[in-house]
């Protein structure tokens, strides 16, 4: 009976603790950088004990690191030590097109490098650029740019 109550108990902790961090804590934990996801857009993640992790956003939005980044909705990967891999619901905008990221790894910190797997290309940014989560605005906004007007994704 105790190793029941002690299971269940831990079981119980475990998911205490994985409700009541935020993402940005979840991912310095798994040696990622907090600004991988946006700072408002957030509405809540789930965690599976297989690292199945999925991130749930108020809505679509658009941000910005070194380019343009979209968030669905819902942004679902695996998510192991130093690495969000089979990523789906985030793209990243290349030369005027939107590809989607596959994986994200962070092999070596001390190298101040991660890798965006886009498919087409292996991209490597500096880890500065997300110490920060990013500010996350919606999508198909208008603004002015340059005295005319465009139909574009806005970012600060």
């Amino acid at each position: 009976m105790a190793k029941i109550y002690t299971l269940f108990l831990s079981i119980f902790l475990f998911s205490f603790t994985i409700s009541s961090t935020s993402i940005h804590e979840l991912l310095r934990s798994r040696g990622l950088p907090a600004g991988l996801f946006p700072k408002n857009a957030v509405k809540s993640y789930d965690l599976d004990e297989n690292g199945h992790l999925q991130v749930y956003l108020d809505s679509p939005c658009v941000a910005k690191f070194e380019t343009r980044v979209f968030f669905d909705s819902v942004v679902r990967a695996n998510l192991s030590y130093g690495g969000l891999i089979g990523v789906e619901g985030l793209s990243q905008e290349e030369l005027f097109l939107w590809l989607p990221v596959k994986d994200i790894i962070v092999y070596d910190p001390s190298s101040g490098l991660i890798l965006f797997d886009i498919g087409l290309a292996h991209k490597q940014m500096s880890l500065s650029l997300f110490e920060e989560p990013p500010i996350c605005n919606p999508q198909g906004v208008l603004m002015e740019k340059e005295g005319r007007k465009e139909g574009v994704w806005i970012s600060d």
